[in-house]
């Protein structure tokens, strides 16, 4: 009997290759167009073309541990505080030789400023043991500090070194969620998301600007929204106001002396 021909089976072409399906990349959460997007962060830079921190600091040091402090406790409290503290403590070395016994002195109106005085300390050693005294340019070496979380790291990293991070402290977690630009679950979600969604070319900024933004109008209680250079396109269901605030520059912040 003979044997049944085969079919041939030939090497596919090129034009015929089978191309396994990917999902599609999901969406970032955001309840804005890239357009909108884009607008709002204009708005921003034009209302504060440099916006600036609240916390007084005179080097990464300074700044490092100002943030550390601030940490549930107002910019404004944190200033009244380390004005004195910072003229006779400004680098790791000085902080150790003040002790922490005067440290606490120092920042004794400043909530858990024991706690923080021992981090403070400690943060301070590990920086003249681990770093020859000088505060690390990397998130990872930053973590590793006593005191010292991704928020802080982020914002030390954005002040003092000039690298766009995002850094989400109660303001910017509230206004991401609320105004719906990059709704999370947690500070990581939200700042995973904000990361992806904000214009490459405004985020360097883009951490002040929402903070600012949460702190003087999009408050915690009650929302300004007729304050609000983005009211028209806010898509808050807390909002109250449609019409844009006038778009003009605010004047220069005066640090160490805002209005919380």
């Amino acid at each position: 009997m003979a044997n049944p021909k085969l079919k041939s089976v030939g090497k596919p072409s090129q034009n015929s290759n089978v191309i396994a399906r990917r999902k599609p990349a999901a969406a970032v959460k955001t309840a804005y167009s890239p357009a909108e997007r884009e607008e709002i962060f204009r708005r921003f830079s034009v209302q504060r073309p440099e916006p600036r921190g609240e916390l007084e600091h005179s080097n990464p040091f300074t700044l490092v541990v100002a943030v550390a402090l601030s940490a549930q406790a107002t910019d404004v409290g944190v200033n009244k505080a380390t004005r004195a503290l910072f003229k006779v403590a400004d680098t790791p070395e000085k902080m150790l030789d003040l002790g922490e016994e005067r440290l606490r002195d120092h920042i004794k109106t400043i909530g858990l400023y024991r706690n923080k005085a021992k981090n403070v300390i400690a943060l301070a050693q590990m920086l003249v043991d681990d770093f020859a005294g000088k505060v690390p340019e990397t998130r990872e070496e930053l973590v590793k500090l006593p005191g010292v979380g991704r928020k802080t790291a982020n914002v030390v990293l954005s002040m003092a070194f000039g690298q766009a991070t995002m850094a989400v402290d109660t303001h910017i977690f509230r206004i991401a969620n609320r105004i719906r630009l990059a709704p999370g679950k947690t500070p990581d979600e939200v700042e995973a998301r904000l990361m992806k969604v904000i214009p490459k070319h405004y985020l360097y900024h883009a951490h002040h600007w929402l903070i600012l933004h949460g702190r003087y109008t999009c408050k915690a209680r009650r929302p300004e929204c007729e304050r609000c250079v983005i009211a028209d396109l806010c898509k808050s269901p807390e909002k109250s106001w449609d019409v844009p605030a006038p778009l003009v520059e605010l004047p220069p912040q005066v640090i160490g002396e805002a209005v919380e």
